[in-house]
């Protein structure tokens, strides 16, 4: 079979550029994997990151239209290049593409075969898809740059959006006390993920509801993390996700601070995979569309409030 079922943008732009069509089957190089996908996520924003549409992370060099989006999936192993051992052909595999390549919204995909992992066991496709991206953000941020450690006191700020919720989990999973701000609307469901305390992000100080933090985990953005620093134990750490920190006021406050951007990590993605094995990880969707329909789940993630992953079911 040459050709497979495919989203993808020949221009750049937004949902509005993505069509559903007939594109080549792409085949695995030295080193790489074929995987026959079964679902796919979508990320906010991802359509505006220059390295979905160029070869380079900084977005140099030349367009590599056309793309395809998604860069979380869980499928099986289809094919395997010159030189892999690991995964091997009907293997069951998850995991995040690297944002220079194409991604999973298609029936088949393309990737280094040192970044998949199996896929975790307890868990359908479409859950296994919707975890990569923001769990291993979640890892990253805890173990990574915080590590933390058991009893430790952890504060979430934007404890209810994509990555806030599993940074709750996690750390609640390593051990950490977990606190997190949400929406008003959110408070109940990030107690459900494992937070002790939810705070409404709206209070107008948020020193006089949690205080002696070790590590602050932000997914919310500079103006909470304005609130953060005095929150924080003299030596502890704010690690952002969503907008660089002010080392000045990191330095004035007596803590670290650090910025990151995920990137695809197999012993993270094994260390995850048993956690939600374990039953201390689970993912949250938001809904799941069928491949072809992807175009209107883009459209949703520039529109409207959620709760989880956009999900595309790729195959069954």
């Amino acid at each position: 079979m040459s050709t497979m079922l495919a989203v993808r943008a020949h221009a750049r732009g937004g949902p509005e550029q993505l069509v559903y069509e007939r594109a080549p089957r792409p085949e695995p190089g030295p080193g790489e994997v074929l995987v026959a996908v079964k679902a796919a996520s979508m990320t906010p924003q991802e359509l505006t990151w220059p390295e979905t549409w160029t070869y380079t992370s900084d977005g140099s060099g030349p367009e590599r239209t056309p793309v395809t989006p998604s860069h979380e999936f869980s499928g099986v192993v289809a094919a395997t290049g010159a030189g892999v051992d690991s995964p091997a052909v009907g293997e069951a595999v998850y995991g995040l593409i690297p944002f220079t390549l194409n991604g999973a919204a298609a029936e088949y995909v393309v990737l280094p075969a040192d970044v998949v992992a199996a896929k975790p066991a307890t868990v359908d496709h479409d859950h296994a898809a919707a975890l990569p991206l923001a769990a291993l953000s979640a890892w990253e941020a805890l173990r990574e740059h915080a590590d933390v450690q058991p009893g430790q006191h952890v504060l979430v700020l934007g404890g209810g959006g994509g990555v806030g919720m599993y940074v709750v989990q996690l750390a609640a999973a390593l051990g950490a006390r977990v606190s997190a701000t949400a929406s008003a609307g959110d408070l109940e469901f990030v107690e459900g993920l494992g937070a002790e305390q939810a705070i409404d992000y709206k209070q107008p100080n948020l020193a006089d509801h949690v205080r002696d933090v070790d590590v602050v985990v932000d997914v919310a953005g500079a103006t909470a993390q304005a609130q953060a620093w005095p929150v924080l134990k003299s030596g502890g750490i704010l690690v952002a996700i969503a907008a660089p920190p002010d080392q000045q006021e990191a330095q004035r406050h007596g803590v670290r601070a650090t910025y990151f951007i995920v990137k695809p990590d197999r012993e993270a993605l094994r260390a995850i995979a048993e956690l939600v094995d374990a039953g201390k990880v689970r993912a949250v969707l938001d809904r799941v569309l069928p491949l072809a329909e992807t175009r209107s789940g883009y459209e949703a993630l520039e529109h409207g409030r959620r709760r989880g992953k956009i999900v595309i079911h790729v195959a069954d």
